[in-house]
């Protein structure tokens, strides 16, 4: 049953063609088991390592940067890229929280979503060139997908939804103690182990993404009233970021 829905979470936080019930895949399924999306991100980043080795063998820093940075965008489905520019849309937005809700929902993105995707494709691509070591290099990654899943599960936790729909359902079902204690084992059994040979470097991804994360709960709370789906998407892009700029 844990195995189904591990897929099902795979299905849905990335393109991969995974087995797909209708049962699994439903958004209530989902939400119920949210507590496993550090786990999706282990599987993520170790999904990366062959475009991380083949990059850096045929291409130069840069270049190889860039190349991670496009496949980890188009792994997830561009979801959380998108929602990262809906958030900066929204809270630029002058006026109501129903006013920042129909911008954040506008199909077409704005000018400060379009600034937030160009800074953070480029941030992404030279943070990830700066690490040094090949071995740096992969637990780096891997360890901030594993981060970036998680602050979304605590996220889920520490706050309630701005509206009511769609990521409602995650923000309610992930109230359990028992279930972000369950996330917070996983994760940190995750970081440790991944991280074993630079442990203080695993240790600070974990801790500035937890930190990233409250600061977004803060700017969320103030501009829309609670949390959405695109607050976690951009908590996810935005944590990402931070935990590899920290160790480039």
């Amino acid at each position: 049953m844990v195995f189904r829905n591990l897929l099902g979470i795979i299905a849905f936080l990335t393109i991969l063609p995974v087995w797909r019930s209708s049962q699994h895949f439903e958004v209530e399924n989902i939400s119920k088991n949210m507590f496993l999306f550090p786990l999706v991100g282990l599987v993520i980043g170790f999904l990366t390592i062959p475009i991380v080795l083949a990059s850096i063998y045929f291409f130069n820093q840069y270049i190889a940067a860039f190349i991670i940075t496009i496949f980890l965008t188009i792994l997830t489905g561009i979801h959380h890229t998108d929602a990262l520019g809906d958030f900066a849309d929204g809270i630029m937005a002058k006026g109501s929280k129903e006013k920042k809700y129909k911008v954040m929902h506008d199909p077409t993105i704005g000018s400060a979503g379009a600034v937030a995707i160009a800074t953070y494709m480029l941030g992404m691509t030279l943070a990830i060139s700066s690490i040094s070591g090949i071995d740096r290099l992969l637990i780096a990654i891997i360890v901030s997908e594993i981060v970036a899943k998680y602050v979304m599960v605590l996220q889920a936790f520490s706050s309630d939804s701005a509206w009511e729909g769609y990521s409602s359902q995650f923000t309610k079902k992930m109230k359990s103690k028992k279930k972000i204690i369950v996330a917070t084992g996983i994760t940190i059994f995750l970081v440790l182990v991944i991280s074993h040979s630079y442990i203080s470097m695993g240790i600070q991804m974990l801790v500035l993404g937890i930190i990233c994360c409250f600061i977004i709960i803060y700017i969320s709370n103030r501009n829309f009233g609670g949390t959405s789906g695109d607050v976690m998407g951009a908590t996810n892009e935005i944590v990402r970021l931070v935990s590899l700029i920290s160790v480039s």
